[in-house]
């Protein structure tokens, strides 16, 4: 049996954080390596195992991938949460790329200045609620089915769950005028596995403090 995949990154949630979740609810172990100093990066570097001198990288399958979307698809087409066809397939990344360019929004969002903080964190509130959450909402309205695509669980319902509770983190009630997404959220969270990464003492790590903010800074020079 091969061994657990191995995760390369810091002990924040940053990119590494999506690929934690769909390991856990496609019922994947996994362990980490953190990267805590600067030396621990360029250690990495130097033995030449990033391909692009970046992480997440994560080792899985004799391979030691990079590029978080790459990472992504590899586990989602392995663990069958991708689709039957290309047009599912298709589907599924236009809602995995909606959510990722909201995520990485709020993911950002600690590292800016101070003073735009507050002008960011309700450029997202809009933007979650006009944008992006009225399209989930239309697409479970329109199939009337308990998953975004295929009637079946997917890399997009996964992301989309994450996606909202990252969300609600910076407004508690983002989904208070989309009742579908309400439903689904209950849905999707209780599926065992992710009940499971959802509960205290899994691998799913915190929001991001200035703390760690700090760190970060220090580990990638930024």
């Amino acid at each position: 049996m091969a061994g657990k995949p191995k995760l390369h990154y810091t002990k924040g949630r940053g990119k590494m954080e999506s690929i934690r979740w769909l390991l856990a609810a496609a019922g994947v172990e996994f362990e980490e390596e953190f990267i805590e100093t600067k030396e621990d990066l360029e250690k990495l570097r130097n033995d030449g195992v990033l391909l692009f001198e970046q992480v997440p990288m994560v080792e899985m399958d004799g391979m030691k991938m990079v590029q978080t979307r790459a990472i992504l698809s590899y586990i989602a087409a392995k663990y069958n949460l991708y689709g039957k066809d290309l047009k599912e397939r298709a589907w599924i990344d236009m809602y995995v790329e909606g959510t990722t360019d909201l995520m990485g929004m709020i993911m950002y969002l600690p590292f800016q200045p101070a003073d735009t903080k507050e002008k960011n964190l309700a450029l997202i509130i809009e933007r979650a609620t006009t944008r992006y959450f009225p399209v989930y909402e239309k697409a479970l309205k329109d199939h009337g089915q308990d998953y975004l695509v295929g009637n079946k669980l997917s890399w997009a319902d996964i992301h989309l769950l994450e996606a909202i509770l990252m969300a609600e983190e910076c407004k508690p009630d983002v989904l208070s005028a989309f009742p579908l997404l309400q439903a689904f959220k209950g849905r999707i969270s209780n599926i065992p596995t992710i009940k499971k990464f959802l509960q205290p003492g899994s691998q799913r790590k915190p929001p991001t403090d200035e703390k760690f903010v700090a760190v970060v800074r220090k580990i990638f020079n930024i």
